[in-house]
């Protein structure tokens, strides 16, 4: 089938690529190029436990703080409150004890086979070089403060997800640079990063080109609709891509687009922001997840990106760039040492829904249609796997997950 993939991060890219090992032919349709958005700014873990939801049971008593402190890690922007308010009940809904056992059950599947989904996609592109395995480490300043995070940690274990405890002595072993700063450890062995975010969807991208993919650099404007199915793509220049069917894999922007389908999913964006240290002297061999910091710091090619701001704000405001500084005095703490001469800021929309599970499934009422977006802050992590079910679903074969959690219908 001729199929239009509507988006070029790592969702729709590798939604095409597992679509071209299955014979159809691709017309990707984004606003900019390949990996340029969403995608460019990832903090770049790859990581089988990262199953939690981002509502966990008893935050509903930290929110008001957070939303009085302009440097904490959730803000929303008054004019965009009454926007939210919806959305965040549903959210807060979604944080209690059960939900979170079965968000995580849900997230655990479509994350476990990381590794499996991406190595056939990563092959036969030549992008072996961008992605790495060396672990993740949960850093605490104590035993004591690492409890607070103990349910969570039992519950990944619950499902699989290898830890290991680890003390000051082995931590500091591991990585000499968080001496002094973290006194205890956990361990997650099985997991890995991405070197350059961008450059591992710009490679899965042109080989997707060199296989025949097309590329329209172009807003979709509309869809052409016969019945129960999609016959056509209406772009922003007038012209029409005639398909045999859609997937929608537009990130923060899928909303508008399902609406003109006929579907209403409540998909708001995390304006989320990162710092990258291009004059980056320390020696970290792990991504690196400090919970009391709030704050994901992962060595890349192009330096150490420090990630983990949350901002609601809507799509169009401009970047509010006082979050990103605060990312970079945060990792000034924790590296006392860290040479921050060189440094770039950037933010970008996270596509997220309040139940912290991304739309994977045929669109309601339409025989050819197909949506997945919405993964928030796990679009890398959960890429290619993701990619692998919609080809599943577009060729009428039984998916390798359990996707009634992701259902479109489900709100």
């Amino acid at each position: 089938m001729h199929i239009v993939v509507i988006g070029t991060g790592i969702v729709g890219v590798s939604s095409a690529a597992w679509l071209q090992r299955d014979g159809h032919q691709i017309s990707f349709v984004s606003r900019e190029g390949a990996g340029e958005a969403c995608s460019y700014g990832n903090a770049g873990s790859l990581s089988p436990s990262a199953c939690l939801p981002v509502g966990m049971p008893g935050m509903w008593k930290q929110v008001p703080g957070w939303l009085r402190d302009p440097e904490g890690p959730l803000t929303i922007a008054p004019a965009y409150l009454p926007f939210m308010v919806g959305w965040l009940l549903r959210f807060l809904r979604h944080s209690q004890p059960k939900e979170v056992v079965r968000i995580a059950t849900a997230l655990r599947g479509l994350l476990a086979p990381i590794f499996e989904s991406y190595q056939p996609l990563l092959e036969h592109a030549g992008a072996q070089q961008w992605v790495r395995r060396t672990g993740c480490l949960y850093v605490y300043g104590s035993e004591d403060s690492a409890r607070r995070w103990q349910w969570g940690m039992d519950l990944r274990r619950s499902l699989g997800v290898q830890l290991r405890h680890i003390d000051r002595e082995e931590l500091e072993a591991l990585e000499p640079d968080l001496r002094g700063q973290f006194r205890f450890g956990i361990l997650a062995p099985e997991n890995g990063s991405t070197t350059d975010p961008s450059q591992l969807v710009k490679a899965l991208h042109a080989r997707c080109l060199a296989d025949g993919a097309t590329q329209h650099i172009d807003e979709v404007r509309g869809f052409d609709r016969r019945g129960d199915t999609v016959r056509g793509v209406r772009l922003g220049s007038g012209s029409t891509l005639a398909c045999d069917g859609v997937v929608v894999a537009g990130g923060a922007w899928s909303g508008s687009l399902t609406r003109q389908l006929g579907i209403n999913v409540p998909l708001e964006t995390q304006r989320g922001y990162h710092v990258t240290v291009h004059s980056n002297n320390l020696s970290l061999r792990h991504t690196v997840m400090a919970s009391e910091y709030n704050l994901m710091v992962n060595p890349m090619a192009s330096g150490l990106r420090l990630a983990g701001s949350v901002e609601f704000a809507g799509l169009r405001p401009p970047p509010n760039f006082r979050r990103a500084a605060v990312l970079l005095r945060k990792g000034q703490e924790m590296f006392p040492h860290l040479d921050a001469t060189r440094t770039t800021q950037w933010m970008g929309h996270r596509p997220c829904l309040p139940d912290s599970l991304p739309v994977i499934g045929r669109a309601p009422r339409l025989a050819n249609t197909w949506l997945a977006f919405g993964h928030g802050h796990l679009g890398m992590c959960s890429g290619a796997s993701t990619g692998r079910e919609i080809a599943h679903l577009v060729a009428g074969r039984r998916p390798q997950i359990d996707l009634s959690p992701f259902r479109p219908d489900r709100f």
